[in-house]
């Protein structure tokens, strides 16, 4: 009867998932992803991977020891963290960079805003802005001993042929988690069957920059150019694993297709009238900074308020 009796304070929803099954349920979706990317790249990108993760683990369980707050590496957002960072590197990457990008995501990104929960925009993302900003040349040196020269998008956005088929199986020049769509979808598809993600986020997202580029990229609807765009970089990887971030994402349905469209249109702008040939991270890191607006314009209004007054 005391149990029965018992007063607590909302929410009084109770679910069996926990965030430590749903970031389980993310590294399991990402080891397609990252396998491929250790066949593709060799060991040069698993050891960047592992000292990644390493980082970002470490980072979080020395932060909580000394600020002596609870410890919260077993629920797996810092592996996750590690691991999507890692897979946004170039395997020329020297190790260090893994470490220096793992503690920026984790203690400036996450930490120092209240930890899991209180981030922003998307520690990941935010430590590679990061690393693009601060080491340039060796965050966009894609030469390893399996490719040389620039990436698929860099050869697009130059005008010269890509070979979309290469980019679909992911035998191409690129960071070592985005070359692979297949592998990447393989995990998206995993994600979206187990009820972790839905294709709200990545399903705008991707019709939006198809119809920007369609319009904007100076070739109409021609679908081997809107394919190449969309098999090359980080795209494929930012709309499934990056954008539908639980934290950095609206909590609304329609501001999360308003977000979603926001981020093929910002991604758009970036590739076709920006400097460089790729611009998902950039697009990201705006639409987390854009969240809180977007989710007051979408916020459904308490039934009896917000009526037009007599």
């Amino acid at each position: 009867m005391n149990d029965l009796m018992k007063v607590s304070s909302n929410p009084h929803v109770r679910s069996k998932t926990t965030t430590s099954s749903i970031m389980l349920s993310v590294v399991i979706a990402l080891l397609p992803t990252a396998g491929f990317g250790i066949y593709n790249f060799g060991l040069d990108a698993l050891i960047l991977i592992l000292v990644t993760v390493a980082s970002t683990v470490l980072t979080e369980f020395i932060f909580e020891k000394i600020c002596k707050k609870k410890i919260t590496i077993g629920d797996y957002s810092a592996v996750v963290t590690g691991l999507l960072l890692a897979l946004n590197l170039p395997a020329s990457a020297p190790w260090w960079i893994g470490v220096v990008g793992g503690a920026f995501a984790i203690l400036v990104v996450k930490m120092l805003f209240g930890g899991l929960g209180q981030n922003f925009m998307n520690p990941a993302l935010g430590a590679r802005c990061f690393l693009l900003i601060s080491f340039t040349s060796i965050m966009t040196n894609f030469d390893c001993d399996a490719y040389t020269g620039a990436t698929p998008l860099a050869n697009l956005k130059a005008g010269a042929e890509v070979n979309i088929l290469d980019m679909v199986i992911g035998r191409t020049a690129g960071t070592i988690g985005e070359t692979s769509m297949i592998a990447i979808v393989i995990g998206a598809c995993f994600l979206i069957l187990l009820g972790i993600i839905d294709l709200r986020i990545p399903g705008s997202y991707i019709i939006s920059f198809v119809i920007f580029i369609s319009i904007f990229g100076g070739r109409g609807f021609d679908w081997p150019y809107i394919s190449a765009h969309l098999a090359g970089g980080g795209l494929m990887l930012g709309a499934f694993f990056m954008a539908t971030d639980y934290v950095t994402r609206p909590i609304t349905k329609n501001g999360q297709y308003l977000f979603g469209i926001l981020l093929g249109v910002l991604t758009g702008i970036f590739r076709i009238f920006g400097p460089s040939a790729e611009g998902v991270s950039y697009a990201i890191i705006i639409g987390n900074l854009l969240v809180p607006l977007i989710e007051k314009i979408t916020l459904p209004k308490a039934f009896g308020k917000g009526g037009e007054k007599a």
